[in-house]
């Protein structure tokens, strides 16, 4: 993360949003079964990557007078899905380090906000099913459980992070956007 600040900042001059979007599911399976290593796993890719973005970006924020900070954190967080309960815990997380970095970096000029995505139909779900891509009885499964009835795009996340990002939501901070077509009031 380091390097990749230095990098971004020599080529651009800076930065003025830092996207925290890291992802990673072990298999569903009970918490009581999965190894301590898919746990330290999820926790690390999911909530350290939060904590390096934050050491190494905010210091280049600050030198901008200020930024957006948006983490990635899943519908999970809210309303978890069974099986996949350390997963679930790692993006609860995320929502406390978004809802705590909110209140600490305010004073400095930097919003910290995240979104909370549904379930799309990328690679990310092959973690789950151990390698697998989702498979039709699967996407029926998820999308019953989803109001709008269908799973999230990419697009759909990428536009409420622009969106979070942008001058149009310059007050808010702390807030962690649902993106899941109605599932956490389902």
């Amino acid at each position: 993360m380091r390097h990749l600040m230095e990098r971004t900042c020599g080529a651009f001059g800076g930065i003025d949003i830092l996207v925290n979007n890291a992802g990673y599911c072990h298999r569903a399976k009970p918490l009581w079964k999965l190894a301590e290593a898919d746990y330290d796993r999820v926790f690390e890719v999911n909530t350290k990557s939060v904590y390096l973005g934050v050491v190494h970006g905010v210091p280049r924020l600050l030198e901008r007078g200020g930024g957006v900070i948006v983490n990635t954190a899943s519908i999970g967080a809210v309303r978890p899905r069974p099986l996949i309960t350390a997963y679930n815990a790692t993006k609860g997380a995320v929502i406390t380090l978004t809802r705590g970095l909110a209140t600490e970096l305010a004073p400095h000029g930097i919003r910290v906000n995240a979104v909370n995505p549904v379930a799309a139909d990328t690679d990310f779900m092959k973690g789950p099913s151990g390698g697998r891509k989702l498979d039709d009885a699967g996407r029926e499964v998820l999308q019953k459980t989803i109001p709008l009835g269908r799973l999230a795009e990419p697009a759909d996340v990428a536009a409420a992070v622009a969106w979070l990002a942008s001058d149009d939501a310059a007050f808010l901070t702390g807030v962690c956007l649902d993106v899941d077509g109605g599932r956490s009031i389902g």
